[in-house]
């Protein structure tokens, strides 16, 4: 008998088929985070094109990344920027940095997306410093204990309209469990205690399944 991961999986295969075509850049940029010994983490191919069609509904010209990893999802929302666009992708580990870097070369993007290595809570507050332009989107995939220090980081780095999207909230159902001593899901519990009682953001939160198994994202749209 199938599991319900066996049917999410197939629906992601057949979803993919019709509506994510063959891509070798893509495809090598997981290969070769994969052979480096990347932790297999990056957000599934239909993830993927969500980020990318969201940057683009949002006709975002700067958007900031948490959390590089191998530099699948930052070619994804890079290739969704225009000409003049800008992606700037934080990354704590400098291994994973080099090769996110290459991936991202090799996807002809190295022009458009900037990567700052470092732990993001130290990273962040020089990028403030630099006093450019606020951030269209921002996309928070880095490590979960901390993901409402970089929400209030967002919040200061963006402006009204913004949006900012914050991955793997649900904790595979755990995030409902108030008994829990998982790090990271109580990191994410702190975020939905403060989201309610911050004026600047209207919120809501998906639960997701198929390839990458049951969890979800916020999505946090930033108001004047």
């Amino acid at each position: 008998m199938s599991t319900e991961l066996d049917v999410w999986q197939a629906v992601d295969k057949y979803l993919g088929q019709r509506l994510l075509p063959a891509d070798p850049v893509l495809e090598e940029a997981l290969r070769s985070a994969a052979a480096a010994g990347l932790p297999e983490i990056s957000v599934s191919p239909a993830q993927g094109k969500f980020l990318h069609l969201l940057a683009r509904i949002c006709r975002a010209r700067r958007v900031l990344e948490l959390g590089t990893l191998g530099g699948y999802s930052a070619i994804w929302l890079a290739r969704a920027l225009p000409a003049d666009g800008t992606l700037v992708t934080l990354e704590a580990q400098p291994a994973f940095a080099e090769i996110a870097r290459a991936n991202i070369a090799r996807a002809g993007l190295a022009d458009r997306v900037e990567i700052i290595v470092g732990a993001a809570l130290d990273t962040l507050p020089a990028l403030k410093e630099r006093a450019e332009e606020p951030f269209d989107l921002v996309f928070i995939d880095a490590d979960k204990p901390n993901s409402l220090e970089y929400i209030r980081w967002a919040l200061q780095l963006s402006r009204p309209g913004s949006v900012i999207v914050l991955d793997n909230v649900v904790r595979q159902g755990a995030l409902a469990d108030s008994t829990s001593r998982d790090e990271n899901v109580a990191g994410m519990r702190r975020v939905f205690d403060f989201l309610p009682t911050e004026p600047r953001l209207s919120a809501t939160a998906l639960q997701t399944v198929g390839v990458k198994g049951y969890d979800g994202f916020a999505l946090l749209l930033v108001q004047g």
